[in-house]
């Protein structure tokens, strides 16, 4: 790429990060975001052919990282050995959103669009997407405990949807409000001493 499209392409990135931040990708104006970026329409469609598409470029590579990690932090616990899983159930996902949590703010303008200003593209399902992924994974440990003699009583589905999507949303808060790096990892470990203290309780661990 020569050095001016690559210049003319982080004109438009920085144009449509700043109208993205500020309106939401609904709200947002294709014709603000050329006009900031100093870049007439045609150059613009040279590089995308919709809002859309803008908008996947800035967040995408961010999204699947994320969505990745937790998804291999998930498939590692599974992996382990069933005696082994009780052993594990703090230390394994503790380890995943802490590497999460750095990650995000590393990356804090385009979670920001993810969590804050994505309504309206696949982006915004990013909460339900882990929450079904933990639900799954917390069924399938509740199996494991029964193979290993310690069945866990009946959860209700609803309660446990709220008690998953709580636990997410308490954790994307600290992004959020961007509290300093150092803070947010403590809460993030007091977050999930209290998080597996209570779900031990449900299950009669």
């Amino acid at each position: 790429m020569h050095k001016t499209e690559q210049t003319t392409l982080d004109c438009i990135h920085t144009a449509a990060m700043q109208e993205f931040l500020e309106k939401g990708f609904q709200s947002a104006s294709l014709r603000n975001i050329v006009k900031i970026a100093g870049v007439t329409t045609g150059a613009f469609y040279g590089y995308y052919d919709s809002k859309e598409a803008l908008f996947e470029a800035l967040v995408c590579e961010q999204y699947d990282y994320f969505m990745n990690r937790f998804r291999s932090a998930q498939q590692e616990f599974a992996d382990l050995p069933p005696n082994e899983q009780p052993d594990h159930l703090s230390t394994t996902s503790g380890s995943c959103m802490h590497d999460m949590l750095i990650y995000a703010y590393e990356h804090l303008n385009e979670f920001k669009l993810i969590l804050c200003h994505s309504e309206g593209t696949r982006f915004a399902r990013l909460i339900d997407e882990m929450v079904e992924i933990e639900t799954q994974g917390t069924h399938d440990y509740i199996a494991v405990l029964e193979q290993l003699g310690r069945p866990s009583p009946p959860i209700d589905a609803r309660l446990e949807h709220i008690l998953i999507t709580g636990m997410f949303n308490a954790f994307f808060e600290l992004i959020i409000h961007e509290m300093p790096l150092d803070q947010a990892q403590r809460y993030l470990d007091e977050m999930r001493t209290f998080y597996t203290a209570g779900w031990m309780k449900i299950m009669g661990q």
